[in-house]
């Protein structure tokens, strides 16, 4: 008999930082559950399948509690354990607090903090039932620094690193592992789905989504708590953030995704 492959669940799915980490999954073994809010996802579907893994796409609104029960149920349907899953799914908004659109803001809220306390309940009761699996959370660098121009995105950020961080200590004594993972600027559609590509961050250099996904993968596998993933230059970042104070870091990021920074 052959041994069954391990399933693992990846959102966000469909380009961008999530495409890439269902990529090394399917590198290492893994069968996979995919899901996005975008009709892509089948076609990235086709794609992550066609060297032999059964991937099964889900296009659901993890906004929404439906979505995110869709899509747990979609993922444990054939009644085996999701053996890891990343937890990536995210949208960011920029632009001044008191300008920018309420209802996308919330948007941010119900995506990157509720879908992800909801889908990590279901799969983490399951997880620690067995004493063991994998879950990794897509933080930010982000999270570390009071974001100016980009208020509830950066705090949403806070938020998920927060709640890794706590659940890991709860769940230390388990083979539960969970690994946060911190990426700085990357080139994906995220600047121009925040509308945010007349600013500094936008238009300066960014980290390659492949080599973040492959060290997030890696931390993951190798049970980090946490990885600031991209460039050396983004590590820089990261390990400067521990230090300076938070006032410095609010003006520094407002210099970086204030509108019109680039001009």
């Amino acid at each position: 008999m052959t041994e069954a492959r391990k399933l693992a669940l990846v959102t966000g799915a469909s380009s961008g930082i999530g495409l890439e980490l269902a990529k090394q999954f399917v590198l290492h073994d893994f069968d996979l559950v995919v899901c996005s809010e975008e009709a892509e996802i089948f076609q990235a579907a086709d794609a992550l399948g066609a060297s032999g893994a059964n991937v099964t796409p889900v296009q659901a609104d993890l906004r929404s509690f439906d979505g995110v029960e869709t899509l747990y149920s979609a993922a444990t349907a054939a009644g085996g354990p999701v053996d890891a899953a990343a937890l990536n799914a995210g949208v960011g908004v920029g632009g001044p607090f008191v300008e920018t659109d309420l209802a996308a803001e919330m948007d941010i809220i119900d995506l990157n903090i509720k879908s992800t306390v909801h889908l990590a309940k279901r799969l983490l009761i399951d997880m620690a039932a067995r004493n063991e699996g994998r879950v990794l959370i897509t933080s930010s660098v982000a999270s570390m620094t009071p974001g100016s121009f980009q208020s509830v995105y950066a705090g949403s950020k806070a938020f998920l690193q927060s709640f890794a961080e706590a659940v890991q200590n709860e769940l230390k004594d388990t083979g539960v592992v969970i690994t946060s993972l911190m990426p700085g600027p990357t080139d994906t559609r995220f600047f121009t789905r925040a509308e945010m590509d007349d600013t500094r961050v936008a238009q300066g250099g960014k980290d390659d989504p492949a080599s973040v996904a492959e060290q997030g993968f890696n931390a993951l596998m190798e049970g980090e708590a946490k990885i600031i993933a991209g460039s050396l230059r983004t590590k820089a970042m990261g390990a400067a953030d521990k230090l300076l104070p938070d006032a410095l870091k609010a003006e520094q990021h407002r210099k970086m995704a204030e509108p019109g920074s680039a001009e």
